[in-house]
Parts: structure tokens; C-alpha cells; sequence
């Protein structure tokens, strides 16, 4: 099984790109393709912009990503209870290649933050508005108090109840 998975934030230490690959990596037998949204930065979207680059060489390269893969595997990161701009400018990019940004896979979006709302707000949202995007979506889930529930030296996270609605989600994939 081919799996995408990313942290939707362009931190070089992103809790979210940590928890996406752990969570791909429950996967079994899966062949992760690990990215990193910074690997796609471009201009910020505006249709005068569009007007004048067309489609963004990154942004057929992201489309492109997830057309290969099986599962999606997306954890978001939230600021002021909305998604990250990296993310935003790049989802925005990609949804003008075409609206099913997500192409009808299978995800598995989850978020995670320092505080106790494990980002919630915006897994809300990316929910909500993912069938308006051609996306599968799973399961959901939050992982709140990333630092008090991962341990960095095995890269584990090590709350069972997070760890079990993983496991949940992932035999639905």
C-alpha cells in the first residue's frame, strides 16, 4: 500500500510531521512517501498570480503525490484555529489543477498541539470541507498535550487511547 503522509505546517520541527509519519508507519507493509510541504512553497494564490504563472510547477508535483498514493495520511497543524498559511496556499494552488484535490483516497487526517486542544478546531474544518474536495476521509482524531504524549527518543506516541482509535482507523483503511 502506497501511503502519502505529511504535517500540514512548514515547521522544520513540526509535532504534526512527527505525528503523520508515526501514524504511517502503523500502516503495515505500507510504502510511505514522507513529505514536506516546504518542498513546495510557492507565491502567495491569487488569481492575478494564477493569470500570470499558470499551474505552479510544485503544485502538479503535490497533486501529482497524492494521485500516486493509496492512503492519505494528513496531520494538521492549527494557528488561530485555522490551517496553517503554508498549507492553505498550497492546497490552494492545487485545488485550481482541480477541485477533487484529493482524488477520492482514503484519508487519515489528524492534528496535534502543545495545549490541550489538540488542534481540534481545525481537524474540524479539514473534515468538514473534505468531501467538497474528493476526500475519503476515514477518521479524525486529536491528539491533545503532544509533548506530555510522545516520547522523542523512541518516536512513539504513548497515550493508549490515542494509540488504540489509530489502530481503529487504520483497519478501515
Amino acid at each position: 500500500m502506497k501511503v502519502l503522509a505529511f504535517g500540514a505546517s512548514s515547521s522544520k520541527n513540526s509535532i504534526n510531521q512527527q505525528l503523520a509519519h508515526y501514524a504511517a508507519k502503523q500502516i503495515k507493509d505500507a510504502d510511505i512517501n514522507l513529505i514536506d510541504i516546504n518542498d513546495f512553497e510557492m507565491p502567495i494564490f491569487s488569481e492575478d498570480r494564477e493569470k500570470e504563472l499558470g499551474s505552479p510547477e510544485q503544485a502538479q508535483r503535490f497533486f501529482k503525490a497524492i494521485g500516486e498514493a493509496d492512503v492519505l495520511v494528513i496531520s494538521f497543524a492549527e494557528h488561530n484555529g485555522s490551517y496553517t498559511a503554508a498549507y492553505k496556499n498550497l492546497f490552494d494552488w492545487t485545488s485550481r489543477i482541480n477541485m477533487q484535490v484529493f482524488q477520492s483516497k482514503p484519508v487519515l487526517m489528524l492534528a496535534t498541539s502543545p495545549g490541550p486542544g489538540g488542534a481540534s478546531t481545525v481537524l474540524a474544518a479539514a473534515k468538514g470541507s473534505a468531501p467538497y474536495f474528493a476526500a475519503d476521509v476515514k477518521a479524525a482524531i486529536s491528539l491533545a498535550s503532544f509533548y506530555d504524549n510522545f516520547d522523542f527518543e523512541s518516536g512513539t506516541v504513548t497515550s493508549g487511547e490515542f494509540n488504540q482509535q489509530l489502530l481503529d482507523a487504520i483497519e478501515t483503511l
